[in-house]
């Protein structure tokens, strides 16, 4: 046991201050991110919030788009202010199922407060995996009822085999750069949540 917790902290060690992948663009001031926030949460920010994406892609799509290894996407951004900080902390969770295999994978990570791309013309969220796990970022569509995510990579690991052995990393490719996923009911995505707590309270939302 005490070695098993050994190499648990020697792993978080190696991993502190490791950086993004994802790097932060320009910042916006405080009244545009917190426009962002409510566009993306859909309303103000409590103690808590959520929002959920989701796409299972059709015969059609996947026909048109060959190349295209994911088959299904789940998405969970989350903010949680830190009162003490007088900050608020962003977070995502990403689940995907392949096309041509069985399993469901899943990564997560921690994202910055919200930045506009260089041409200023689209906010986002820049999210990374830590130990250089690569990550995504987030924008909304126009409407507000889809998330725009994209990706250069983005390690995974299969929810079956949590182990450091199990993760891979899911590259762009050709038709694996650039996901739309669909706003959802905050219940679409629980399978995404592993902390008891934070389940019951996605599901009250």
């Amino acid at each position: 046991m005490k070695q098993t917790l050994l190499v648990v902290a020697l792993a978080a060690a190696a991993c502190a201050g490791a950086p993004s992948a994802v790097q932060a663009q320009e910042a916006v001031d405080k009244a545009t991110a917190a426009a962002f926030d409510n566009r993306m949460f859909a309303g103000p920010l409590g103690a808590k919030a959520y929002a959920c994406f989701v796409r299972r892609y059709d015969a059609n799509h996947l026909a048109q788009h060959p190349k295209q290894k994911v088959s299904a996407m789940k998405l969970l951004v989350s903010a949680e202010d830190a009162p003490e900080d007088k900050t608020t902390s962003y977070s995502f969770r990403l689940g995907v199922t392949y096309r041509h295999r069985s399993g469901n994978f899943d990564s997560s990570g921690f994202c910055n407060h919200a930045v506009a791309t260089d041409s200023g013309r689209e906010i986002r969220f820049e999210c990374g995996v830590d130990c250089e796990g690569g990550g995504i970022s987030v924008a909304l569509s126009k409407d507000d009822k889809s998330a725009i995510a994209r990706l250069a990579s983005i390690r995974m690991w299969n929810r079956n085999k949590p182990d450091d052995d199990a993760s891979e990393e899911l590259l762009a490719g050709a038709d694996d750069k650039i996901f739309r996923v669909d706003r959802a009911a905050t219940g679409e995505c629980a399978e995404l949540v592993t902390d008891r707590k934070e389940l019951a309270a996605l599901r009250h939302k």
